[in-house]
């Protein structure tokens, strides 16, 4: 926010430099991001009247204009269009700098002396652009100075207000903070009530209490919207980068520049029948201010009549009953919106406007009346009228709830670190606006209207701490009695995984918990995810059930990029939604894409496939120490390849799937390389197996390798765990080391090699103890499975 410094002195004004006030609001929370002249430098310019303007004998657009300086009548060639007698407008004398170092020189103009310029705001510095000469107003005293006449030696502080602080987005919230902070007091304008002349009332219907729980509204007839603002009001807008557009709006923005409440003013000619303030409904448009005209969503707050919509409530108001040249009759609004009901509505839309800005964190919603009185003063002093009485409609139920904070002397040496005299405790609170209670164990406070940022203790806290000055605040060194947790060995962390990941070459991604709804959709589409109140974007609407959308889109990001060779992976939540309400599920995905490995003249290049995958997951599930506790089986699931897709199990639950991303879903993501994807919930890889040693056996060996034929809908998990169950005790590994089918074998068959390896510790097994176990997994694998042994 942009504010004149010499308009916060007028409310306030310390004993500091420009430096030292811009470093103390910053060193109070409120970061200054720059202080800028508000003109740039130039000399020799004095306010100046026209007495005359006569046309150039050789030059058609040209005139030739006698000039009260003050001191004495000049002459000046001019060529802007609005230079006429009586005019009063900046005159560079010769001798003058202007703005870039442009010295001004006696001249001839078309064979005519001109004895010095006259500006335009262009030529001043003070605007990017100007029609015509720069109009000063009827009464500016002839031959003074510009830069004191017009207060141009001031500079513009660029304040940055964080979300939580919306008291500070006016002149008011900064000058109760330097006042604090400097222990003055606020010199506030008037706001004296404004006697109604008229009893002119409108009817104002408040349909939305609970979007809308206070709106105040006037009648002023008979005003002269062609009366320009006054200079002073022209200049403090500019100043805060407002441009002039009418009294009446100047008005109600200077009003939003200086008590941060928004205000609008309707002409009233074009109202019927009454304010209603209601949600909008199905198939209403409206046609905004700029002149776009926006379809209004269902549940849109709006300011409305009889006719229909004429405000986005808070946001923007309507062209159709917008105020113009023509307008006599004005209604005056000033209203309190609840900042959760606006709360990303503007953004909606694509707008961003000062008043939503505003709304969205909070007007202070005791001040609508105090801006109205204040409103109407200065529009009866600037373009005439009369007013009728204030009218106001308040639900005092939807009204925000203002609860007292208790702060206890005792928390402030603890979480501070230091004692705080209870003067300056009070003090402080105090001159924040806080209603302050002295109790035997500290202080109840009362919150102001306009601190929506205070609820608890630690709120005080930190406004003491923020007050008193964090460069203030002692140093200690921490002392405490730190204890090591124990750690089971049987626990793996997070940081172990990401090493093993990284040193099998994927790199880890971290996306946004929140995603689009049609990819949601796509991954999950039996679950309905939690949708955000106010996202970022149409994009990022829905909080993710799964890590996969967000994964999948930073590959087709790189892939789109040129990267040949994808692997990521990432941990983080998923947000599954159930009949116990919602889970946050501690979750890792991996994603691979391209080729098996980096080019080489070592390795061919061949593509990865969904065995690498599983591969590297198993070597995740290896770290456990009890890899064989989880088993994948075939499964269906949406967009993954029906004939690639499994789910991964823990003692009879689902954990987990793997599989490749289905063809269909891949051309829609617009991704032309296969991709293969996996998710487990992380639990099950952070669960391990304590270590335990084993002695090695002293004795040999024995291998034996066994080829069979079985149907292809058998899994070979399926068989292996049978063998393991028939082979015995001495079988100590396991490994499926071919899978065969093509020649020789039966087309709905295939042929499974096995190796099966057997070894006692207490001596050397010999042939008639291997030939049983062998004949027994034979034997049931027959009679299981109606396997046969391949010749």
């Amino acid at each position: 926010m942009k504010i004149s410094e010499q308009w916060l002195r007028e409310w306030v004004s310390p004993a500091l430099s420009t430096e030292e006030l811009a470093h103390q609001i910053t060193m109070a929370g409120l970061e200054v991001d720059g202080v800028e002249p508000v003109a740039a430098e130039f000399s020799g310019v004095v306010v100046a009247e026209i007495v005359s303007a006569e046309p150039h004998p050789d030059a058609d657009k040209l005139r030739v204009c006698q000039v009260n300086t003050g001191a004495e009548t000049v002459q000046i060639v001019c060529g802007a269009p609005n230079a006429r007698a009586g005019l009063k407008a900046p005159l560079a004398s010769v001798g003058a700098v202007l703005p870039g170092d442009f010295k001004i020189k006696r001249a001839k103009l078309r064979g005519v002396e001109s004895q010095g310029m006259l500006c335009a705001e262009q030529e001043l510095g003070l605007s990017e652009e100007s029609a015509g000469l720069m109009e000063l107003a009827a009464d500016a005293p002839v031959g003074a100075d510009l830069r004191a006449y017009l207060g141009l030696d001031d500079k513009v502080i660029d304040i940055s207000i964080t979300p939580n602080r919306a008291d500070c987005l006016g002149v008011v919230g900064i000058a109760r903070e330097v006042a604090l902070l400097n222990s003055l007091e606020v010199s506030a304008p008037d706001c004296a009530t404004v006697a109604a002349s008229i009893e002119d009332t409108f009817a104002i219907t408040v349909e939305a209490g609970d979007g809308c729980p206070r709106y105040v509204g006037r009648i002023i007839r008979g005003i002269d919207v062609s009366r320009p603002s006054p200079l002073w009001l022209q200049e403090k807008l500019r100043r805060c980068g407002i441009r002039s557009i009418d009294a009446v709006v100047d008005v109600t923005n200077y009003l939003l520049l200086e008590m941060g409440q928004p205000m609008h003013a309707f002409d009233l000619a074009k109202l019927q029948g009454g304010i209603i303030v209601r949600t909008a409904k199905d198939g209403e448009s409206l046609e905004l201010l700029d002149g776009q005209t926006i379809p209004v969503t269902p549940g849109t707050l709006l300011i409305a009549d009889q006719s229909g919509p004429l405000a986005l409530a808070g946001i923007m108001g309507g062209k159709q009953s917008a105020v113009s040249n023509a307008t006599t009759d004005i209604f005056l609004e000033s209203a309190f919106f609840a900042p959760e009901r606006l709360a990303g509505k503007a953004r909606s839309y694509g707008l961003h406007t000062e008043s939503s800005h505003r709304f969205e964190r909070g007007v202070d919603f005791q001040l609508q009346v105090a801006a109205m009185e204040r409103a109407t003063r200065l529009l009866l002093d600037i373009v005439g009228g009369e007013a009728g009485p204030v009218q106001e409609v308040v639900s005092q139920a939807d009204l925000p709830p203002r609860p007292d904070v208790v702060l206890r002397a005792a928390r402030i040496e603890k979480v501070l670190g230091f004692e705080l005299a209870r003067e300056d405790v009070e003090r402080i609170l105090c001159g924040l606006g806080l209603a302050v209670t002295p109790t035997d164990e500290g202080w109840t406070c009362a919150i102001p209207s306009w601190r929506f940022d205070i609820a608890i203790e630690v709120d005080l806290l930190e406004e003491l701490a923020r007050v008193y000055g964090y460069n203030r605040l002692p140093v200690k060194s921490i002392h405490a009695d730190l204890q090591m947790q124990a750690r089971p060995e049987t626990d793996l962390s997070i940081r172990y995984l990401r090493r093993h990941l990284g040193a099998r070459g994927y790199r880890e991604a971290i996306t946004y918990s929140f995603v689009d709804p049609g990819l949601q959709q796509l991954f999950d589409p039996n679950l309905t995810p939690v949708a955000l109140k106010n996202p970022i974007s149409a994009e990022m609407a829905v909080m993710r059930t799964s890590l996969l959308p967000g994964l999948v889109s930073a590959v087709l990001h790189n892939v789109n990029r040129q990267q040949s060779r994808v692997r990521l992976f990432e941990t983080g939540l998923r947000f599954a939604p159930g009949s116990d309400g919602l889970k946050q599920i501690p979750t890792l995905a991996m994603v691979c894409a391209g080729e098996r490995f980096a080019e080489s003249w070592s390795t061919p290049a061949e593509a990865v496939d969904l065995f690498d995958l599983k591969g590297d997951l198993e070597s995740l599930l290896a770290l456990t120490r009890m890899p064989a506790g989880c088993a994948f089986e075939a499964a269906e699931r949406p967009a993954l390849h029906p004939g690639q897709a499994a789910r991964i199990t823990r003692k009879g639950q689902d954990v987990g799937f793997i599989g490749a991303l289905h063809p269909t879903a891949g051309a829609r993501l617009g991704l032309n390389t296969a991709l293969y994807l996996c998710e487990i919930d992380l639990e099950v890889l952070l669960e391990g197996e304590r270590p335990q040693f084993k002695e090695l056996s002293k004795f040999p060996e024995v291998r034996r390798d066994l080829a069979i034929v079985v149907d292809k809908s058998v899994p070979a998990s399926q068989l292996m765990d049978a063998v393991r169950g028939a082979s015995g005790t001495y079988l100590t590994d396991l490994r499926l080391f071919d899978v065969y089918t093509g020649k020789g074998i039966d087309p709905k068959r295939k042929s499974l090699a096995l190796g099966l390896t057997f070894r006692d510790h207490s001596r050397t097994l010999d042939e008639e103890v291997v030939n049983l176990a062998m004949g027994q997994v034979v034997d049931l694998l027959e009679k299981n499975y109606n396997a046969e042994l391949r010749n």
